[in-house]
């Protein structure tokens, strides 16, 4: 009778061993998730949504520096090239002349000649000329009878620009604003005034005639 009552202990124990593996493995799956979730970086993608983002600019090209027109050497001879670059007309007082490149009287002596450093003709900026009212050529003497509207023609490097003149100015041989860059295509000649005086620069002022 001993060997039957065997029967339900043995299927109590492998009920027991049942549970437990149940359980066993119940736990290995939670472990593994829980694992599985804490090796995942917490900026990963596969955690949140990818944000995409479009950002666009538009980089303007920087501008070019305005021309700045050279220093004046203190000595009015110092040493510079002699170079012709094209020539002038002002048709009101009957000028064409050969126009120069220099700020010192080796060019200026020659006639109308352009301050390096200023725009050339035609170009944005302010395109500064010095000439003489009673020595040498004597290109300038009449600047004092422009009056605005009238025309002063550069031609240089084969390429003609039509200004007009806009006003004049009295300044002293100091007031070097004169040669000042500007935003726009402008121009400038500039004597010695009274003729036969150094004591002042007259100044005629012109803007670039567009359908020039």
């Amino acid at each position: 009778m001993k060997p039957r009552a065997a029967a339900p202990d043995t299927r109590r124990l492998l009920l027991v061993l049942a549970i437990g593996l149940f359980v066993s493995g119940a736990g290995l799956i939670v472990i593994e998730q829980s694992t599985s979730a804490e090796a995942q970086p917490k900026d990963s993608p596969v955690l949140a949504a990818p944000v995409t983002t479009t950002t666009s600019s538009v980089v303007e090209p920087a501008a070019a520096p305005a021309p700045k027109p050279v220093a004046v050497p203190k000595d009015p001879y110092a040493a510079e090239p002699i170079q012709e670059i094209g020539t002038i007309e002002i048709p009101k007082i009957g000028l064409h002349h050969r126009a120069f490149h220099g700020i010192t009287l080796r060019n200026i002596d020659k006639g109308p000649s352009h301050w390096p450093g200023s725009a050339m003709p035609g170009e944005t900026g302010n395109t500064v000329w010095a000439g003489h009212r009673v020595t040498h050529s004597h290109p300038f003497r009449r600047i004092h009878e422009l009056v605005p509207g009238d025309q002063v023609i550069f031609t240089v490097a084969g390429v003609r620009s039509v200004y007009v003149v806009t006003r004049h100015e009295i300044v002293t041989p100091k007031a070097v604003h004169i040669a000042n860059p500007t935003p726009t295509p402008t121009g400038t000649l500039f004597a010695c005034h009274p003729p036969g005086s150094a004591k002042y620069r007259y100044v005629v002022y012109l803007a670039l005639l567009a359908d020039g």
